[in-house]
């Protein structure tokens, strides 16, 4: 695509919501290696203040805001904070997520509730904060963070796989509506990955979920993604040439090798 309008700018600065951790850490470490300036974005702030500022020793560009996806001003505020330290922002990666185990019988609905706030209702605060920026410029990335359950829902998982079924279709629609706005909307949507997700609950009701996973035939081998696969491909997503769109990208961990 050789006309003007299709050009990128130089500098694309990105905000990375749910940096303090896992995925969205290495998000931010793959995108300034890569010479993009980051805001990074968290309730642990203290969590991105440190990461950004080790980014910022190695030569990188960083910014770090407090960022509640369930609170519409704090995102607001945050989005307003990253655009006075970084600019115009071109790329945002929605990346925020929370679960528990649990059987769906037993579990509080308040439960529930959050998890879908977080996982579903927080991303549209995001690309209310964002998108509207990226229609008028006429360029932008979003790429929204899913995960397998969205096509493999898991037992003991029940309000995650509900929050990323809604998240996909949330995504799906939006893609349409921004066709043709030069605004890009993605989906990445890993297998299981080594988080801090889950680092937190009760070690019987991990092996429950674990044991769910085996029985329906939803875990055939033992390996895990490192969270840095997918960050490489949430870059290779927002480095797409202008004229490419990676609408979704599925990225699963390589079954070990099989004896001979």
């Amino acid at each position: 695509m050789a006309n003007d309008k299709y050009a990128q700018p130089d500098r694309r600065p990105a905000v990375v919501a749910g940096a303090s951790s896992g995925i969205g850490a290495e998000v931010a470490r793959v995108l300034v290696a890569a010479g993009t300036p980051v805001a990074l974005g968290a309730r642990r702030l203290e969590r991105c203040e440190e990461l950004a500022a080790e980014l910022r020793a190695e030569g990188g560009e960083a910014w770090a805001g407090r960022l509640d996806i369930t609170d519409s001003a704090s995102v607001e505020a945050f989005a307003k904070g990253a655009e006075d330290a970084l600019g115009e922002i071109e790329i945002v990666v929605a990346n925020a997520g929370v679960t528990q185990p649990g059987r769906l019988l037993e579990v509080e609905p308040e439960r529930i509730a959050q998890e879908l706030d977080v996982n579903l209702v927080g991303v549209q605060r995001l690309v209310r904060a964002f998108v509207p920026g990226m229609v008028q410029r006429r360029r932008g990335d979003l790429v929204v963070v899913s995960s397998d359950v969205a096509v493999r829902a898991r037992p003991f998982m029940s309000g995650y796989a509900a929050s990323k079924w809604g998240l996909e279709g949330l995504t799906n629609a939006l893609q349409m509506e921004l066709e043709g706005s030069g605004v890009r909307v993605s989906i990445v949507r890993p297998g299981p990955t080594w988080s801090e997700m889950g680092g937190d609950w009760d070690p019987d009701q991990a092996a429950d979920v674990l044991n769910g996973w085996i029985k329906f035939g939803l875990a055939r081998h033992p390996h895990f993604l490192k969270p840095r696969a997918v960050a490489e491909a949430i870059s290779t997503v927002v480095n797409a040439p202008r004229g490419v769109h990676l609408s979704l990208i599925e990225v699963n961990p390589e079954a070990p090798l099989e004896e001979r």
